[in-house]
């Protein structure tokens, strides 16, 4: 009776499709309607994973444990009759492994900068499933729209420190899709530069012009006024 198979249906009973590391789910696959005994393969990109056969009506449950991120990808199972060939598939459903991610850290390549000057600040967090979103802060008060990184790479922003009240103290979060995990960064600290007087310079090459004057004295003590006053006595 293979004709008699309908595509049957792959449902997720337990857990989520977004899955974290050694989490299990179960899976519940389905031909209705159809004659029983029907046995139900699951495939994993068209590799066998597991096969059940059902002497009643009820669904085949297939109960996976997650224990790393090759075990993720479309799944679809298969329904038909002993001894027949053929046989009909279901839809797919797609498990993502996703990682929790890790405090981002908060650089910029100065930390000491002047009015007037720009300046870029960029935030990173090494590990984490992607897209992981980035915003930045000074104090508690957020200071760039959110950033959604699609590839591992850093959010950067650029800032014009146009006042002494853009100097202090700034930090960045970042977030992505496993829930109730948003990580704050280190501080980073932007510091006036100290200007050096205009004078500085000066009063240092007359010093250095005064310091030869007196060693070239120094030399020719020796070299022409003592001879010059021997020969006049």
């Amino acid at each position: 009776f293979p004709e008699m198979l309908s595509n049957p249906k792959l449902a997720l009973v337990q857990g989520p499709l977004n899955v974290v590391m050694k989490q299990n789910v179960t899976l519940s696959c389905l031909s209705e309607p159809g004659y029983p005994p029907v046995r139900y393969t699951l495939f994993k990109h068209n590799q066998q994973v597991s096969a059940l056969n059902r002497s009643d009506l009820t669904p085949a449950l297939f109960t996976l444990t997650i224990s790393s991120a090759s075990d993720t990808g479309e799944y679809k199972c298969k329904a038909e009759y002993n001894n027949s060939s053929g046989g009909k598939y279901s839809n797919s459903l797609n498990f993502t492994f996703i990682e929790p991610i890790s405090k981002p850290v908060l650089s910029s390549p100065t930390s000491q900068t002047k009015e007037g000057q720009n300046v870029t600040l960029s935030c990173f967090s090494e590990n984490g499933s992607l897209p992981i979103t980035y915003q930045f802060f000074k104090g508690r008060q957020s200071i760039s729209p959110q950033k959604t990184m699609q590839k591992r790479e850093a959010a950067v922003i650029f800032l014009f420190m146009n006042s002494l009240s853009d100097f202090g103290t700034y930090k960045c979060k970042a977030s992505n899709s496993f829930s109730n995990n948003t990580k704050y960064s280190n501080a980073f600290n932007f510091t006036l530069a100290e200007e050096r007087s205009h004078s500085q310079p000066l009063i240092i090459s007359l010093g250095l012009i005064l310091l030869l004057l007196i060693i070239g004295f120094a030399l020719a003590i020796p070299l022409f006024i003592i001879p010059l006053y021997k020969a006049s006595e």
